[in-house]
């Protein structure tokens, strides 16, 4: 037994002395950083710089620049309309009418009310004068006589309203009632686009493509009711905000007139913009980007000792095999084009 305890003593020695010489190993491997990796046939290629104009598309639904929709001030049964959808109309033209019998009487005890203020306050003034009548009296009523004109003045207006007339030329696009169905006042029974007037293209943009437009650029513009044929335009109108629905921002683009292409409202239409402000760039091959995520990536660039660094760039947009990048190069003046897809910030590189 004795024997045995004398054996294991010194094995036991040696495990801990194992162990603690593992534990140290491990602390000194953790303290040095990795090995660098060298790397044969990296390319390198020069950056670029570029000052361009990048278009902007859009698309977007044509209308005319004067566009109205007509409805009733006051509510009643449609009488008439007198125009059908596709019509051509002249400015005041009656379009649509209400049955009028319930306004015109409203109209008359209006009137009437009116008469009777009037005599009223004739009569007491005439006693006033006489002293037979008191201020205050022919005061209230020089006051129930302006009320009763004011009524009768608005039932007047709400008469001359119970029309509809074409507030300028152009022609009826959309009709949503018809004769004998009762309007709600305000409610849009005719939609009326004006045809001397231009055509306008409403489209939204990003943020950034806003920036860079400006009112007065040009722009061609495309529909697919014409295929193969191209309109000009330019830009006419920048929102001041964002469109709260879509978060885009809204520009208006005017479309030139061609005598023998008759456009109409609702027509799709696809737009090339071309801003004059030009922006700066820097022009590097795609193979030098790495890990991107939407417009922000890396790229790698040489350093001393044959070392390289991990830049992060912003990405404007690719054309083809070429990536124009915002900003992130702008002192650089190489970058590795080839290999850049096994490289860490730990290699090196020996260029070809």
């Amino acid at each position: 037994m004795n024997h045995l305890v004398t054996l294991l003593t010194p094995l036991l020695g040696l495990v801990l002395a194992g162990a603690s010489s593992c534990q140290k190993a491990k602390s000194e491997a953790a303290a040095v950083p990795p090995a660098t990796e060298s790397l044969d046939y990296v390319t390198l290629a020069p950056v670029q710089h570029a000052a361009l104009t990048r278009p902007v598309e859009a698309a977007g639904q044509l209308s005319s620049e004067s566009e109205a929709q007509l409805s009733f001030k006051t509510g009643g049964l449609v009488r008439r309309v007198l125009v059908k959808e596709g019509d051509l109309v002249r400015p005041g033209q009656l379009l649509a009418t209400l049955d009028l019998t319930e306004i015109n009487a409203q109209v008359a005890q209006a009137e009437q009310g009116q008469q009777k203020a009037r005599r009223d306050l004739e009569r007491f003034s005439r006693l006033l004068a006489d002293s037979a009548a008191p201020l205050e009296a022919v005061q209230n009523l020089r006051t129930a006589y302006g009320v009763a004109r004011e009524q009768a003045r608005i039932a007047r207006f709400n008469q001359q309203f119970s029309e509809i007339h074409a507030p300028v030329a152009g022609r009826v696009v959309r009709k949503t009632i018809n004769e004998g169905e009762l309007a709600s006042p305000g409610t849009p029974v005719l939609f009326v686009a004006a045809t001397a007037d231009g055509w306008t293209l409403k489209t939204g943009v990003a943020d950034k493509d806003w920036a860079r437009v400006q009112v007065g650029d040009p722009a061609t513009v495309r529909l697919d009711a014409y295929p193969g044929r191209t309109f000009r335009g330019r830009v006419r109108r920048r929102a001041a905000g964002a469109d709260p629905a879509t978060g885009t921002w809204q520009l208006d683009v005017q479309v030139l007139l061609q005598p023998d292409a008759p456009l109409a409202t609702g027509l799709f239409a696809q737009a090339t913009l071309q801003p004059q402000q030009r922006a700066s760039y820097q022009v590097i091959p795609a193979g030098a980007v790495v890990e991107g995520n939407g417009d922000d990536a890396f790229v790698f660039a040489p350093a001393a000792g044959g070392r390289v660094r991990k830049l992060p760039v912003r990405i404007a947009f690719m054309d083809g095999e070429r990536v124009y990048v915002r900003s992130g190069l702008e002192t650089i003046p190489q970058v590795v084009a080839e290999g850049s897809g096994f490289l860490t910030e730990y290699s090196t590189i020996q260029v070809r």
